[in-house]
């Protein structure tokens, strides 16, 4: 894997990174201004640069081997690419003096497996460009820039979680955000117990459209409930009277605040456990963004003594899975359920070391 030095034959003027996370609790409800419960993984994405003598960007992204050349009036065509360019394009409308960079990504992060490898490329770029021309943005601020770029620049209508999560959170407690106020507090993992992510596998093909599709549902539902979002829906109760398919999307949005909220107050694991087994259920049944395999790998991972509980994260139809586990257990969990999910047929693989 290539470094700056060995790309553009001299050091970076500012260097910074940022992690990837996991979402333990609250899926699919930061686009409804609700609550959200992720924590930082260990893999970071790191982004270099320095001013360059050339009329053009320069973008080289290590693992991927590809470089591209674009200016503002160019914008680059590449997918990848478009991250890093909208950081630039709204520091650029926030006020920032953006000549010319030579830029270098290099990530540990896993892509497409639902660990917010893009979050993570947006806010180590923001950072990066923060340390080289001394901005006065802070931590809420990048995210919100990173949010935007997702939004303007790669089309995914995302809410504020992944960003958030990269910018402030850390590997040692789960971030509580309140994702319409942005308030927030750190929680600790109930005592005793570890973070185990697993690799389903199973490419996340529909997870763009679908998760699209899915914010537009709720966005009608909260419509014809005459709410701002389904944050204002304080009981499932209220839901009836909606079309049963918008129903359903929106009871999973409401019981999976509720269930963010009694996480924060568990201080015994399996409680904590028992709410993301109901939370993989109604991303199962009430919000249809499981796959077969992802029901597999989680079904298998609540079978192990060792674990509390498990449930499909990120944004579904394929990914990974985030379990609840004994802090002493993890290894053999691991080995354990990545064995049976062989013998089911599936391929998987360990993505995180043990958080906890």
């Amino acid at each position: 894997m290539s470094s700056f030095e060995a790309v553009y034959g001299a050091a970076p003027g500012a260097v910074a990174q940022a992690p990837g996370r996991v979402n333990l609790l609250g899926e699919h409800t930061d686009y409804n201004d609700g609550y959200v419960l992720p924590i930082a993984i260990p893999q970071q994405t790191r982004v270099a640069m320095r001013r360059s003598s050339q009329p053009s960007f320069s973008l080289h992204a290590a693992e991927l081997g590809a470089a591209v050349r674009f200016t503002f009036d160019e914008p680059p065509t590449e997918h990848f690419a478009s991250y890093v360019f909208g950081c630039l394009a709204l520091a650029r409308a926030h006020g920032a003096q953006i000549a010319p960079l030579d830029i270098h990504v290099a990530s540990s992060v896993p892509i497409g497996v639902g660990l917010s490898s893009s979050a993570a490329l947006e806010v180590a770029t923001l950072r990066c460009l923060r340390q080289l021309l001394g901005l006065a943005l802070d931590d809420v601020q990048i995210a919100q820039l990173a949010q935007r770029a997702e939004i303007e620049y790669a089309g995914v209508r995302c809410g504020i979680m992944d960003q958030m999560a990269s910018s402030l959170a850390d590997t040692t407690r789960a971030l509580l955000l309140d994702t319409r106020t942005l308030a927030r507090r750190f929680v600790p993992l109930p005592p005793g117990s570890a973070v185990l992510v697993l690799d389903s596998g199973i490419a996340r093909s529909l997870a763009t459209s679908g998760y699209n599709e899915r914010r537009a549902e709720c966005e009608q539902a909260a419509r014809l409930l005459g709410v701002a979002s389904l944050r204002d829906v304080a009981d499932a109760a209220q839901l009836q009277a909606l079309p049963e398919r918008l129903l359903r999307r929106a009871r999973h949005v409401v019981t999976e605040n509720a269930r963010v909220l009694a996480a924060v107050d568990c201080t015994a694991a399996a409680a904590f456990g028992e709410l993301m087994n109901a939370s993989h259920a109604s991303l199962r049944d009430d919000y249809e963004v499981s796959t077969p395999g992802l029901d597999t790998l989680v079904a298998l991972l609540q079978a192990q003594p060792g674990v509390f509980g498990a449930r499909l994260t990120g944004a579904g139809f394929g990914g990974a899975c985030v379990a609840l586990c004994q802090a002493g257990a993890l290894p053999e969990v691991a080995r354990a359920v990545l064995a049976a999910y062989r013998e089911a047929g599936q391929s998987g693989r360990q993505l995180v070391p043990p958080v906890h």
